[in-house]
């Protein structure tokens, strides 16, 4: 539930993680009867425990094609990863896998631990896949149909330019975005939103995992996988992998922080997307990831352990994000928090600063115009006192009941407390 350090520093944490870990077990006791659908939830939980928890608000005939729309994409992209397989057996794989999903007995066998437990048993995913209306098959088929072409064309295609890097993201993110889109308009909750928005959606979202993932991607056995564009990492080194090494941290740095201005050059069209959304379900689902793109965009710059370890938000302010995010105010405020935070990093000496700190004020601007900042309930970056103490005896309280519950649930029945 988070470490007991890093709740006695956020104090206001416990609340939120305790009602994180209570939703997480009410979601694990919503797993369906049928044993396709229950294979299909039990997976969602194991794959993405977080994807898990933001789905579970949606309307059941949503969340279903939803739930499906991610194993698919999640086990095409399993194919992809999989370094061990050789290219002239991969790239047909994810060529067809659109007319696998028609196939009740396909299945590859791929990956590793829960990813190849999908892959062996894909049937129950297929199975669940033919039982979703017409209108939810038809988007899932076009997008992993394009998403599995797109992804066999960067097999046999390194990420040179600026250009093949936002290709490269289209195909496997941004063309989630566009599916996701088509399936809120499949459920009549929401008007169809443009491409260009919902490609900036998917890319916000991928261009952070890719740069936050730089030394577990660089690192890959058997064989490194390369998403930064040699057009900018190629401005600060001759080979990506110099990177990791501690001589290198300033060119390391630069890079890391060119990226990362990059990518905020999608955050204004996320904000008009989100704030065109009507259902306040579909709008949690896709806001609560965004404000978590923004918050480890801002914990990744100018931080050089993204190329020593895993760089991510602490596990109270994610709970916070998931509690809070109600409204476009919280979504706007969330924004400015952490451009602010992001700003304050900002060293005039960074080759990029000029662009950075022009991208940040364009993404304030656009937050302080919305005129909802003072109607906020999230503040992502807020100064607190370190230690509360009515809260620090509240917290210790409730840790020894909670503590003494678990200890009694473990004794045997006979045996006295």
């Amino acid at each position: 539930m988070g470490s007991l350090g890093a709740i006695l520093r956020h104090p206001d944490d416990f609340y939120p993680l305790l009602k994180l870990k209570m939703a997480a077990r009410h979601a694990e006791k919503q797993i369906p009867p049928e044993p396709h659908w229950g294979f299909c939830y039990t997976m969602l939980h194991k794959v993405s425990r977080s994807f898990a928890l933001v789905i579970q608000q949606l309307a059941p005939e949503l969340r279903n094609a939803i739930c499906i729309f991610y194993l698919v994409l999640r086990a095409l992209d399993t194919v992809e990863d999989d370094t061990s397989i050789q290219t002239d057996i991969k790239v047909p794989i994810l060529k067809a896998f659109h007319c696998h999903i028609y196939n009740r007995d396909w299945h590859f066998s791929c990956g590793t631990k829960d990813y190849k437990v999908l892959m062996d048993q894909f049937h129950h995913v297929s199975t669940a896949f033919l039982e979703l209306g017409k209108g939810y098959q038809e988007a899932i088929e076009d997008i992993t149909k394009r998403m599995g072409a797109g992804m066999a064309k960067f097999i046999c295609k390194e990420v040179e330019t600026v250009d093949d890097y936002d290709e490269y993201c289209h195909y496997v993110a941004g063309l989630v975005g566009l599916g996701l889109s088509k399936l809120f308009h499949a459920s009549d909750l929401e008007d169809l939103a443009p491409d260009s928005l919902s490609n900036s959606m998917g890319l916000l979202l991928q261009k952070t995992n890719i740069i936050r993932d730089y030394l577990e991607d660089i690192n890959e056995i058997p064989k490194s996988r390369m998403f930064w564009p040699r057009e900018i990492w190629g401005k600060y080194a001759d080979k990506l992998e110099d990177f990791k090494y501690e001589e290198n941290s300033v060119k390391a740095v630069q890079c890391l922080n060119d990226l990362v201005t990059n990518a905020l050059n999608h955050v204004e069209d996320c904000l008009k997307y989100m704030s065109n959304l009507r259902d306040l379900s579909i709008f949690r689902f896709c806001a609560i990831p965004q404000i978590m793109a923004i918050g480890t965009l801002a914990l990744c710059y100018n931080n050089v352990e993204v190329f020593r370890g895993v760089v991510k938000m602490r596990r109270g302010l994610t709970a916070k994000v998931i509690d809070r995010t109600q409204t476009m105010a919280d979504v706007y405020g969330a924004f400015f928090d952490f451009s602010v935070m992001l700003k304050a990093k900002v060293n005039n000496s960074d080759p990029n600063a000029t662009k950075t700190l022009s991208r940040i004020e364009a993404i304030q601007k656009t937050c302080e115009q919305s005129g909802l900042l003072n109607k906020r309930k999230l503040y992502a970056v807020k100064s607190e006192p370190m230690f509360n103490p009515t809260l620090i005896v509240i917290l210790f309280s409730l840790l020894c009941i909670i503590l003494a519950y678990l200890s009694a649930k473990r004794l045997p029945a006979n045996q006295p407390v």
